[in-house]
């Protein structure tokens, strides 16, 4: 955690302080810093996997252009579906927060689409959807995976509409990253006999 900790704060502070070469060396590596955290602790592999998919997501979106940030949404959807499969344990989320959930999306994507280019339309809905639905199911283990998955919701938003807030997009996102980690670490933990 030290190092996940350590790396996290010199990007952060790269962003800050506008050093545009560490803030390129330091963000492939923050996903594998929490994913090495996460095996030492004996968490389940999906959960580890969804952090490496997130390493191949802040790897390709570094590259810039169409075809590159429609592979790192890939990546990244990806590990939402590998955060989903943790989430499913725990049952299904209420009506009340599905439809809290559903018209955030909706709402979301109704001010993004017009200036969304056209052969990007369908892929972010679809990303986004399926972003939402992985931040719903996430209310179902915890408070940490619960205020992770906001996190992470709020992150891919700044991407969208506000994209030179790197500092705050970098920070909701590598805080969002660690509480859904710790949830389903601490909920692995409790379910195990």
């Amino acid at each position: 955690m030290r190092a996940f900790a350590a790396a996290a704060g010199v990007h952060l502070g790269a962003l800050l302080t506008g050093r545009t070469r560490i803030e390129r060396a330091t963000k492939p590596v923050l996903m594998p810093l929490l994913a090495e955290y996460v095996l030492l602790r004996g968490g389940p592999r999906p959960l580890a996997l969804a952090l490496l998919f997130g390493c191949a997501g802040d790897t390709l979106l570094q590259a810039g252009g169409d075809v590159p940030f429609l592979l790192g949404m890939g990546a990244f959807a990806a590990g939402h579906l590998c955060y989903l499969a943790q989430f499913a344990k725990h049952g299904r989320p209420s009506r009340r927060l599905t439809a809290v959930y559903g018209t955030a999306w909706a709402g979301t994507l109704a001010l993004l689409w017009p200036g969304l280019d056209a052969e990007l339309r369908v892929p972010v809905a679809l990303y986004s959807l399926l972003l939402t639905t992985m931040a719903l199911g996430a209310t179902r283990a915890g408070v940490r995976p619960a205020v992770g998955g906001a996190l992470f919701l709020l992150s891919d938003t700044l991407i969208a509409s506000r994209p030179q807030q790197q500092f705050w997009i970098m920070l909701t996102y590598l805080t969002a990253q660690y509480l859904l980690a710790e949830g389903v670490l601490h909920a692995t933990e409790t379910r195990a006999p």
